[in-house]
């Protein structure tokens, strides 16, 4: 596996979600997978929320968290790896805003830029994004988005929510 380098390490901020079986089992076996990967270490973990499913109404809801992640991965390798810890877990990808068991998205790598047809980063929708930013704020409040040039916790000011859209149900245990 290509690593960056033996002695540099990124932090990069993964997006976990769960909307079928045990949800909250899910998350924590996708990180413990994560702590598993070559090269990297979970540093921590936000709460996890319970939240409204978004695209596609018709679907349980979800539990959401976000992960700090100390890595020498090199982005895209880190993005395989994620992909096969949701294959490992059962998650087939068929359409969008599908149910799914485990969905693992790189919100930040370090503050760099990718733009790549296969990995975006910042994710391109994570400033619309409650269930996104709620357990960012938990990790990096003052992490200053490099497109957006704002703060994690002013984006999350931005966004238009509704009481009960973003429910904690779960402190960080990790």
């Amino acid at each position: 596996m290509k690593q960056a380098s033996e002695n540099i390490k990124v932090k990069a901020y993964i997006g976990l979600g769960s909307n079928l079986g045990n949800r909250l089992g899910n998350i924590r076996f996708a990180l413990a997978a994560m702590g598993q990967m070559p090269g990297s270490s979970v540093i921590r973990m936000s709460a996890v929320y319970e939240t409204e499913p978004l695209g596609n109404a018709d679907q349980p809801k979800f539990l959401n968290a976000a992960v700090e992640l100390e890595t020498s991965l090199e982005p895209m390798v880190l993005l395989r790896s994620l992909q096969r810890v949701e294959q490992h877990m059962g998650r087939v990808r068929q359409v969008k805003w599908e149910p799914r068991v485990i969905d693992l998205d790189i919100l930040y790598f370090g503050s760099q830029v990718i733009d790549d047809p296969d990995l975006k980063v910042p994710h391109p929708e994570l400033s619309l994004r409650g269930f996104v930013l709620v357990p960012l704020c938990d990790l990096i409040p003052e992490f200053e988005d490099p497109v957006k040039s704002q703060k994690v916790k002013a984006m999350l000011k931005m966004i238009p929510r509704t009481r009960g859209d973003v429910k904690k149900i779960e402190t960080a245990n990790f």
